[in-house]
This record gives structure tokens, C-alpha cells and sequence, in this order.
């Protein structure tokens, strides 16, 4: 199934995939249809925030509703809207629900901490943090859901990196070309990155980041993400391609060290 993204104010990816670039901090949030469910990747920021993307998927999808919930990492502008989708298998890396039930819990959690910080209402950070919701499915290594119609996404455990909890999302690619690229007919695999990848600034690394395993993250991402075709979509800012991965990786590396030889 495809869908008219642009009209109801998305980025059409590919056949299916789409974004949408929320206000405020520029976070992705990404949306993969098949013909019996439709995966949502991050939530917004607030409760409020999850709330309108529940509309607008709904909307966009002509009633129908989000049937998954991938989370990308522990950070509230990804995962804090989560709650708005009652019902919806949750996905995140192993580790994440544990972290999120302890430490992002009550209004003195970090999740509470970090969203008031960056300019969250204090009552709305509270309101999200409250009805919380933690993953019920931990994916270590790699994960293929079904979504129907011949639409199957893998989510994958690339970290650490940017956090010790970092998911991504690939949704293969179609017709001629080698790894999932886009070769010369069919659509392109589109692979996202979560914030592993930045595009409008430098890679953030807060204390919960493992800055000398990132460089090996992003390796294990480009060896997912397999051709040059790939559409690589950063946790904010424009959609990049594997070259720009290549040198983010390398200027991480630069900066933090770590293992692996430089592209």
C-alpha cells in the first residue's frame, strides 16, 4: 500500500515509507505500511505530541492505525509521546525497557530531567513520564517483522553509540541491485539511523553515550544498510546517503577513537 504523503504533510521515502521532521528539535519519525500493519518508528517528545502523530498516522492512513512502535533510543524527544499508542506492540534494544522502567521513572527520572531542560513544560514532561510506556518486545541481534502485502522491515541492535540502547530500521529495497540498495529499477532500501547519524549539526554525546564503540556502530549500520543506493535517514535533519555515513564515522572516529579502520 501507498499512501499521499506529501498531502498530508510527510516525506515519501519510498513505496510505503515515510517521515515526518517534528518541530522543535527536528526529530525524526518514521512510518513503514504494509497491507495488515504499519510500524511507527519514535514517538515526539511529549504525550501531546504522540497524541497528534496518532491522528495524523490515522489520517494518512485513511483510519487505519499503528500496529507497531519502534523506539530508537532512550531520549525523551524520541520516546516520551510513546503512550499515545495504547495497545501497539512496542519494540526496543534489550536493556531499553529495564532503563526506561528505573531511571526515566517519576518526575526525578532523567527522562523528566533532560526534556524540562530542553524546554518541555514541566507538567507535560511529567504527564509523559507518568503513563510511560516501556518496550514489551527487546530485540538483541536482529528482528524481522511482517507487516504484510510482501512488507517485512528488519529492526536491528546496532550499538552502542550515540546511547548503550540504539535501534535501527531497515526496510529492504526492491528490483535490480545487491544488498538492499536501490540498483537501477525498484525502490531504495531505506535504512533509520536513529541518532547513530545527524545531519543538521554535530553527533550529540551525552553522558549516556559509548563514544569509543560509535565508529563500530555506524560500520555495523552501512553493512546493514548494504549499497550505495541506500537512503539513510539521520534522527534529525535531511535524509544522506552511505558516503556521508562513511565520513560521519570517520570524524567520530577522529574525535573518540575507537576500533575499526578508518573508510
Amino acid at each position: 500500500m501507498d499512501v499521499r504523503w506529501e498531502e498530508h504533510g510527510w516525506e515519501r521515502l519510498a513505496p510505503g515509507v515515510g517521515r515526518v521532521r517534528l518541530p522543535g528539535w527536528d526529530a525524526t519519525v518514521g512510518l513503514v505500511v504494509g497491507e495488515r500493519g504499519a510500524l511507527l518508528y519514535d514517538t515526539g517528545s511529549t504525550l501531546r505530541e504522540g497524541a497528534e502523530l496518532r491522528a495524523r498516522t490515522r489520517a494518512l492512513l485513511g483510519g487505519r492505525r499503528v500496529t507497531h512502535v519502534a523506539l530508537s533510543h532512550p531520549h525523551f524527544d524520541h520516546v516520551l509521546g510513546a503512550a499515545a499508542f495504547s495497545g501497539v506492540a512496542v519494540y526496543g534494544a534489550v536493556g531499553l525497557a529495564e532503563l526506561l522502567a528505573g531511571d526515566g521513572a517519576g518526575k526525578g527520572g532523567s527522562l523528566y530531567e533532560e526534556a524540562v531542560r530542553e524546554g518541555v513544560a514541566e507538567a507535560e514532561a511529567a504527564e509523559a513520564v507518568d503513563l510511560l510506556v516501556s518496550p514489551g518486545h527487546a530485540v538483541s541481534g536482529e528482528l524481522t517483522l511482517d507487516l504484510g502485502g510482501g512488507r517485512r522491515v528488519v529492526l536491528a541492535n546496532v550499538g552502542p553509540g550515540h546511547t548503550a540502547h540504539d535501534l535501527a530500521l531497515l526496510v529492504p529495497g526492491t528490483g535490480a541491485g545487491t544488498g538492499g540498495g536501490a540498483g537501477t529499477r525498484g525502490a531504495p532500501a531505506v535504512l533509520f539511523c536513529g541518532d547513530l547519524v545527524e545531519e543538521s549539526g554535530e553527533p550529540q554525546a551525552g553522558p549516556d553515550a559509548v563514544p569509543a564503540r560509535w565508529p563500530a556502530a555506524l560500520d555495523r549500520l552501512l553493512a546493514l544498510g548494504g549499497g550505495d543506493g541506500t537512503v539513510y535517514v539521520p534522527g534529525h535533519g535531511a535524509v544522506v546517503d552511505a558516503a556521508f555515513v562513511r565520513a560521519q564515522r570517520d570524524a567520530l572516529a577522529a574525535r573518540f577513537g575507537g576500533s575499526g579502520a578508518p573508510s
